[in-house]
């Protein structure tokens, strides 16, 4: 009796210490505490890549450009078991690299990736995630010549998704097709700068199976990014762009750069088919409209490369159309939230519980949590049900002549004047209280309390100039010495040498990160918001409109959005001025400016403090009482400022 048999020698083999094997279980996704759980092995994962065929020929070579698509992913994936992905699509993985360390990509003998760059791999993949770093059409190992944002960016990466999906053909590198039979279809965008910007742009198209993103300091329209209603920030940027990574042989892509200059328009300045191409709010290849998938925004409100316009029109689209959405909002330069100081910890297992939730379906109550994190000081951060604060409200605030910048109007007939010169922001807001023929300057009283701008500030002039147009720019300045976030150095933090590990390791990845600290300075001034405006571009951004010398127009714009707390003893300034040498390329006109002031203001949005709104009873009076918003008189200022 076989069956008896077996019983026997199982018995006496357990009597000798050995004892019969028995049948493994491979793991399988597993969910504790609303998150998925590291039960893969990340040293025995897969890892492989393959080539994506793309809808375009952007080198005009013949052929479809193909997309280079490295994958790691567990082990046990595969038709039996499939996970969703996590892709960070860059063009940098071969120049400047990824992260605070600029990690670039690594290869083994067998031209899989060693390393892939940052800890999304680490992370992730133990939890039941296939990470995906796609090399962006024209960059590193795809093929195609990069086109800065337009078809080319956009398509290369959708064509991804649509693999996933069984939607697109891919190869490997023997040619033979490439199946992700391993794939839920599902799929999550994230990266910074831009990696976001073609997160953001890939979700524009509404493809089907994108079903988040995490644009982190993203790009949503680079008119924006490259210009201020009309004025320009960087001359033959596109090119200058496209070449830096773009690692082939100049001469490849030669007249795809020449031809980006060409349709930027630079002479003009306008927003013409170019720009509407790359722009992912209301563009022609996507727009927020078709957005399906959700957004966890990431930015900081002195992102002075991606200007954090960029995240808050995109927020409002988004908005307007009730997308999913979440946001951090921090005080740093062009800085990853992974790279906010106290809060890293905090980041991860928050990207951890979002990507849960979208790509894996785990009820973890994210989406009920408050909206918006927001930093308000060096150290300091709150949340909120979203953003602009919802308990913000708007003030106008209105130059006079004798300096003073009050909530009523000047006198009828109060003109200011300056002259259009080239100069930097220092010299802008530099001796307020002195005379100077490039800038006007006026500003309230001590604040009796703390104020909280919360949002954009919007300026309105009506001016009158001497030729056709003038370049003009608005900051609004905190007059008060404070210690504040140091944006301006190491783009607002100091990198350590010690370091904390997110997720596994092996030899030649780590999933091990130097920490850093918030770089802070005592100062006695600080622009807190900025924009620009090219008068002729005042009724359109796409036609240019002079004005007649002598004659009056108003001019309206809005400027960057902010998020700070102005202190109470400090004094809220108005700068306005010509060209800014700072942010902008261009030369001045030599224009004077005469300002109307009695029919000019700007308006912006406070909340009482921290977190409460300017109500009836809140609202500085000259004696340091409160009352409605509608009877506002700030103190006046003790010396005239110009």
């Amino acid at each position: 009796m076989p069956q008896l048999r077996a019983a026997f020698i199982a018995v006496a083999l357990v009597m000798i210490g050995v004892a019969p094997a028995q049948a493994t279980t491979a793991p399988t996704i597993s969910i504790e505490e609303g998150r998925t759980q590291p039960v893969f092995s990340y040293a025995d994962a897969i890892r492989e890549h393959v080539y994506v065929e793309s809808s375009v020929d952007s080198d005009s070579d013949g052929r479809l450009d193909r997309v280079r698509v490295d994958i790691i992913r567990p082990r046990e994936s595969g038709p039996g078991l499939k996970m969703p992905a996590i892709i960070d699509e860059s063009p940098y993985y071969d120049n400047s690299g990824r992260g605070n360390e600029s990690e670039r990509k690594v290869y083994d003998s067998a031209g899989n990736l060693a390393r892939f760059p940052l800890y999304y791999d680490n992370y992730f993949v133990p939890r039941g995630y296939a990470v995906l770093n796609v090399d962006m059409i024209g960059t590193t190992k795809s093929d195609g010549c990069p086109d800065v944002g337009g078809k080319a960016d956009v398509l290369g990466g959708k064509a991804v998704i649509d693999w996933l999906n069984g939607r697109a053909p891919a190869y490997h590198a023997d040619g033979t097709p490439a199946v992700a039979d391993w794939s839920t279809g599902k799929a999550g965008m994230i990266g910074k700068s831009y990696d976001g910007t073609l997160a953001n742009a890939v979700a524009a198209t509404g493809v089907e199976g994108l079903e988040t993103i995490v644009p982190i300091s993203a790009i949503s329209s680079w008119y924006k990014y490259q210009r201020s209603n009309g004025v320009i920030y960087n001359f033959n940027y596109m090119s200058y762009l496209s070449r830096v990574v773009d690692t082939d042989p100049l001469a490849k892509c030669a007249a795809v750069r020449a031809q980006l200059d060409v349709d930027a328009d630079d002479t003009t300045g306008n927003y013409n088919a170019f720009w509407a191409e790359r722009d992912y709010i209301a563009g022609s290849l996507g727009d927020a409209s078709k957005v399906h998938a959700s957004v966890f925004v990431v930015h900081t409100v002195n992102d002075l490369n991606v200007k954090p316009d960029n995240f808050s029109t995109w927020w409002e689209a988004l908005a307007d159309r009730n997308v999913p959405r979440k946001i951090w909002l921090g005080q740093y330069q062009h800085v990853d939230p992974f790279d906010f100081e106290g809060r890293r910890d905090l980041w991860v297992d928050t990207l951890h519980r979002w990507f849960d939730y979208w790509l894996h379906g785990v009820q973890n109550g994210i989406m009920k949590e408050p909206r918006a994190d927001v930093q308000v000081g060096p150290t300091d951060w709150i949340t909120q049900k979203d953003w602009p604060a919802p308990s913000a409200s708007t003030h106008f605030f209105r130059p006079s002549a004798d300096g003073s910048l009050n909530l009523n109007p000047g006198k009828n007939g109060e003109t200011a004047t300056f002259t259009d010169i080239r100069q930097s922001e220092d010299a802008m807001v530099a001796d307020v209280g002195t005379a100077k023929p490039g800038r006007v300057a006026f500003t309230t009283g001590e604040f009796p309390r703390d104020l909280r701008m919360s949002g954009t500030p919007e300026v309105d002039l009506r001016v009158s100039l001497d030729k056709p147009t003038s370049n003009l720019t608005a900051l609004l300045v905190d007059f008060g010495e404070d210690t504040r976030v140091d944006w301006r150095r190491g783009q607002g933090i100091t990198t350590l040498t010690e370091r904390s590990c997110h997720g596994e390791s092996t030899a030649s990845d780590s999933a091990c990160y130097k920490k850093v600290v918030t770089n802070v300075a005592t100062r006695p001034l600080e622009v807190v918001a900025r924009g620009w405006i090219d008068v002729q571009n005042r009724d359109s951004l796409s036609m240019s409109s002079p004005l007649t010398p002598g004659t009056y127009a108003q001019v309206k714009w809005k400027t960057l959005p902010q998020e700070y707390i102005f202190k109470k003893g400090h004094r809220l300034g108005l700068v306005i001025a010509g060209t800014d040498s700072n942010y902008s390329g261009e030369k001045a006109t030599g224009t004077n400016v005469t300002i109307d002031l009695h029919k000019s203001r700007v308006e912006i949005p406070l909340v009482l403090g921290v977190g409460h709104s300017l109500n009836n009873g809140d609202v500085p009076k000259d004696n340091g009482t409160w009352h409605g918003p509608q009877q506002i008189n700030l103190p006046v200022p003790k010396t005239r400022l110009y």
